[in-house]
């Protein structure tokens, strides 16, 4: 079977944005490709690392959202990075062939540190972090990756990197493949471009029936609206775009009744909630399940951690023998 590997930062428990985004593919994918799904703690310190029990904290918040949402540990293997001591020795060995230059002009890592708002005080570990997802991925060998649209620069740049160590030392390494998943990247409830835990735009895949009501009647809709019988304009609403993902049916009266000032924004978040709690109760009560058994959660992830250094370090070994650094013939 071809391999797969993707994974997430355990920086907050796992949102919409994120399973539309890579994890409904994921889920889906298992069964068609060897899975590793990691979890990205040693990346997640790069912006955390005043505060690593934040990380700590999620590690297993973010093992629940995967196996509520249908990761299966008989089909998948889920691993902590800073448990693959093959990731960080090839993220040494990949810095070499990675300019400064080229890092600084990849668009995410832009806009990731603009977001942040670093200036002077970017962490080099921060900047650096696309040549450590890159070692994430090489380091399990991966022929596709499902990722959100704003992680295609990453992917390209470790096709880069995959290219040109088979170019000066050998075929290695697999160039990888991204697939994006159905919806690509989903707005975050106050109309910005994307979802996020840090900008507190988003709904969890385990929020409560009362947290989901909260947030969707908070959310950005149409400011020019002052009465309900005013014309509404669903394309800039996020109550109607994200109606588009979780009503069925019935979309098109939708945007007709709001057109046409027939339909109120309180009617339509309403609806709205109802079904994203719909959608969301199976996932949120088998998390509940899961989280009452968290000796079981923790074999998962202990199985996952021997089996990923298995694979992991014996790509390690491929790229040592071909840098021709593996020493054999020096120490025997």
């Amino acid at each position: 079977m071809k391999r797969i590997l993707t994974g997430d930062r355990p920086t907050g428990p796992l949102h919409i944005g994120h399973y539309f985004g890579s994890l409904q593919d994921r889920v889906k994918l298992q069964h068609e490709y060897q899975t590793y799904v990691l979890i990205a703690d040693t990346q997640a310190l790069t912006d955390n690392h005043e505060t690593p029990e934040k990380v700590r904290d999620n590690i297993l918040e973010v093992t629940l959202d995967y196996l509520a949402a249908g990761i299966d540990p008989a089909k998948a293997t889920i691993v902590i990075q800073s448990r693959m001591p093959a990731i960080a020795d090839l993220t040494v060995y990949f810095m070499n062939l990675v300019t400064v230059a080229r890092v600084g002009r990849n668009p995410t890592v832009k806009d990731e540190i603009k977001q942040k708002g670093f200036g002077e005080s970017l962490p080099f570990g921060f900047f650096a972090y696309p040549v450590s997802q890159a070692a994430d991925i090489l380091a399990f060998n991966a022929d596709l990756v499902p990722v959100g649209e704003d992680q295609l620069p990453m992917i390209e740049m470790t096709r880069e990197i995959a290219r040109d160590f088979n170019r000066i030392y050998g075929p290695t390494f697999v160039e990888p493949q991204p697939k994006v998943g159905t919806f690509g990247r989903l707005k975050g409830l106050d109309g910005g471009a994307k979802m996020s835990k840090s900008l507190n735009n988003a709904i969890y895949l385990k929020d409560t029936e009362e947290e989901i009501a909260r947030k969707v009647m908070a959310a950005y809709t149409d400011p020019t609206r002052a009465k309900k019988t005013d014309p509404g304009h669903p394309d800039g609403c996020m109550a109607y775009a994200y109606h588009g993902i979780f009503t069925k049916e019935g979309q098109a009266k939708i945007r007709e009744e709001c057109l046409a000032g027939q339909r109120g924004c309180v009617q339509c978040k309403k609806e709205l909630a109802a079904n994203l709690n719909a959608f969301l109760a199976p996932i949120r009560d088998k998390r509940l399940a899961l989280a009452r058994d968290l000796g079981y959660v923790k074999d998962v992830l202990n199985a996952g951690i021997r089996k990923g250094r298995e694979t992991s370090d014996a790509v390690l070994d491929a790229a040592l023998r071909a840098m021709k650094i593996d020493y054999r013939d020096i120490l025997g």
